[in-house]
């Protein structure tokens, strides 16, 4: 179940949180061994928070996120960041793996039994900082899990475990790091920001999504059905107008709901990324299909930028000199800025490399079309674009101007139920 949809079953009392969490605390306990998502789980403790979440539903208080588990990236300094994830209702089960020591490179992590898989290919990593995050959604041992973004953290997992992966709007540009969420499906992720952002309320039908979007914009996810079960490399199909959504509602397909006006500048590398082209194709090839669904307008080219691996790792580094990364940083801002006074998204590949091994990336960079973003501050979202021919998960990344979070979720609801780019659940998962 997803988590609009666990929450609207317990706020009615359909369900009680106490046998959700059980139900994730069961499934976490049966794949733990082999996925190592998770370095921690809090079992007890998860319980009893999920009785008081039961006895606040009874005395009629409406949480937005009531009994929903998640998985928190930090362990205890990370459930101070997702405090009021669970003043809304949810119910943390446990600390996600993040990367352990001894590599240069991030993008894996490691649990209490072991090095994180990837769900789709155990011979993968699942991408990192926020791994076990972005695996223990893909497995479906809960529907939503903190990440934090520095690079891509978010962003890079998601890809490559097929998973839905907002980074917020940078607060603290010097920091880099920008808050995020790893999801199964957009309306998910919405109901995450609805509640970062400060708005309490349960989740209800979303207004139209036009390019002046700033509310919650999301709608409905059809079903998709993979082409060849030996090898689970899915092909979307067309959604049916009574398909389930997301939030466990029954909704159409609305074909005027998004503004024609809203318009997109498509990058395969942004100018400096050396990139795998079949990932690229699979990358372009949902774009365009955003723009037969009518989801958006494909127009123009999008800006190159300098490329920001210097300028990034500068401002990671104690004691260098921060000039020459400045002077990056404000080229590219100026770049950005006039590419989002024209246009409402920037589309590109998540990331320019498949998922690698578990020895490492080598000498590229997964980060090459992420940390550009973390530089400038702009949100970016991570969503589904298919699967490369060794059944690997791959994603296409949406950028938009600065607090523009509503108009990338709004956006990636609609990629769901029109251009059918959505979370496909793992076999056996």
């Amino acid at each position: 179940m997803s988590a609009a949809e666990i929450a609207a079953a317990v706020r009615s009392g359909a369900l009680r949180a106490v046998d959700v969490v059980a139900e994730s605390l069961a499934r976490i306990r049966r794949a733990e061994p082999e996925l190592r998502a998770f370095v921690e789980v809090w079992g007890e403790e998860a319980l009893r928070r999920a009785a008081e979440v039961d006895t606040r539903v009874a005395a009629g208080e409406r949480l937005p996120l009531a009994g929903v588990p998640i998985g928190v990236k930090g362990r205890r300094r990370g459930l101070r960041t997702a405090a009021p994830l669970i003043e809304a209702g949810c119910v943390a089960v446990g600390a996600t793996s993040v990367p352990g020591p001894g590599t240069p490179w991030q993008t894996w992590g490691l649990g209490a039994y072991g090095r994180t898989v990837n769900p789709w290919r155990a011979d993968r990593t699942p991408g990192g900082s926020s791994a076990g995050s972005a695996a223990a959604v893909a497995a479906g041992l809960v529907p939503l899990a903190t990440g934090s973004d520095g690079a891509g953290s978010v962003r890079i997992p998601a890809a490559w475990c097929g998973v839905v992966g907002l980074k917020t709007t940078n607060t603290d540009r010097a920091g880099l790091t920008a808050p995020g969420v790893l999801a199964g499906c957009a309306a998910d992720a919405a109901a995450y920001w609805q509640v970062m952002a400060g708005e309490r309320r349960p989740p209800s039908d979303p207004p139209t999504v036009t390019a002046d979007s700033s509310a919650d914009t999301t709608r409905h996810i059809p079903t998709t059905t993979p082409t060849d079960t030996t090898r689970h490399v899915p092909t979307a199909t067309a959604t049916s107008p009574t398909d389930t959504a997301c939030d466990g509602s029954t909704s159409r397909t609305d074909t005027d709901s998004l503004s024609p006006a809203l318009t997109a500048a498509w990058s395969p590398d942004l100018g400096f990324a050396a990139l795998d082209p079949d990932l690229g194709a699979i990358a372009r090839t949902a774009a365009q299909r955003l723009a037969v669904a009518g989801v958006v307008r494909l127009v123009g080219a999008a800006p190159h930028l300098e490329d920001p691996a210097s300028a990034w790792l500068t401002l990671r580094t104690p004691g260098a000199d921060p000039t020459p990364a400045h002077r990056i940083r404000a080229e590219n801002d100026r770049r950005l800025d006039a590419l989002f006074a024209d246009v409402d998204l920037l589309l590109t590949p998540t990331t320019p490399n498949p998922p690698h091994g578990h020895e490492g990336p080598g000498d590229r960079y997964s980060t090459a079309l992420t940390w550009a973003f973390n530089l400038s501050g702009h949100p970016a979202i991570s969503i589904p674009a298919g699967f490369d021919a060794d059944g690997c998960p791959v994603g296409l990344q949406l950028v938009a101007a600065r607090g523009r979070e509503a108009l990338l979720l709004g956006v990636a609801r609609e990629a769901e139920g029109r251009a059918g780019l959505r979370v496909i659940p793992v076999p056996g998962g």
